[in-house]
């Protein structure tokens, strides 16, 4: 660790966690879309948006502090590449409106293994972030969440087979490939905070 004789801006760390724990909440209401009748999906939408919001109102919180700070903890590009790419991931997330507005009854087989996925991202992502006061116990972090993208990656192409076999006619494919795609691309979100947090830590190591 570096050592530093000026005083540094600490309040986030409190904001990428609160962040975090945000995600997390919105991988749970995934979840909750899982075992969702179409009849209810629409309030369970109502609430990823407003998870949504929440996160934005947190990474803008974040950009006003470091526009704000003289010193911060580590390098203001990584601080505001974490907010972002954070973001990023509620962002994707909320892949249920699109079920919702597109009137997509049923969801192929597999979806429920990417959304589990994502929510053991979150539960990572959300651990790690409070070591990063401390930049310890970040290791297992960055790789666990990097394995479980190359996981998402194959349950991705897997699900892609199956909408292309001829079950789905050809509107209802494009739908379903939407809602699968943006899942894929939260699964990238994860990782990419997982690879700033990297970069983090070994800068100040």
């Amino acid at each position: 660790m570096r050592f530093r004789l000026t005083p540094r801006e600490t309040s986030f760390y409190d904001m990428f966690a609160a962040s975090a724990d945000n995600i997390v909440t919105g991988s749970k209401l995934l979840m909750e879309l899982l075992g969702a009748e179409p009849s209810a999906r629409a309030e369970i939408a109502e609430r990823m948006r407003a998870a949504e919001h929440a996160g934005d109102d947190a990474t803008h919180a974040i950009f006003h502090q470091l526009n704000s700070s003289f010193i911060t903890p580590f390098d203001r590009e990584d601080i505001y590449s974490l907010a972002s790419s954070l973001d990023d991931i509620m962002d994707f997330m909320e892949a249920v409106d699109l079920v919702v507005l597109y009137n997509i009854e049923e969801l192929p087989k597999g979806v429920e293994q990417q959304i589990e996925v994502l929510a053991r991202a979150a539960e990572l992502t959300a651990e790690a972030m409070p070591n990063l006061r401390t930049m310890s116990n970040l290791t297992e972090y960055w790789i666990e969440v990097n394995r479980l993208e190359n996981q998402a990656d194959q349950i991705h192409r897997k699900l892609l087979a199956q909408l292309f076999n001829g079950k789905y006619d050809a509107i209802e494919v494009l739908k379903l490939k939407q809602v699968v795609d943006v899942l894929e691309e939260a699964a990238d979100a994860f990782e990419h905070v997982a690879n700033t947090v990297e970069t983090i830590a070994v800068k100040e190591s």
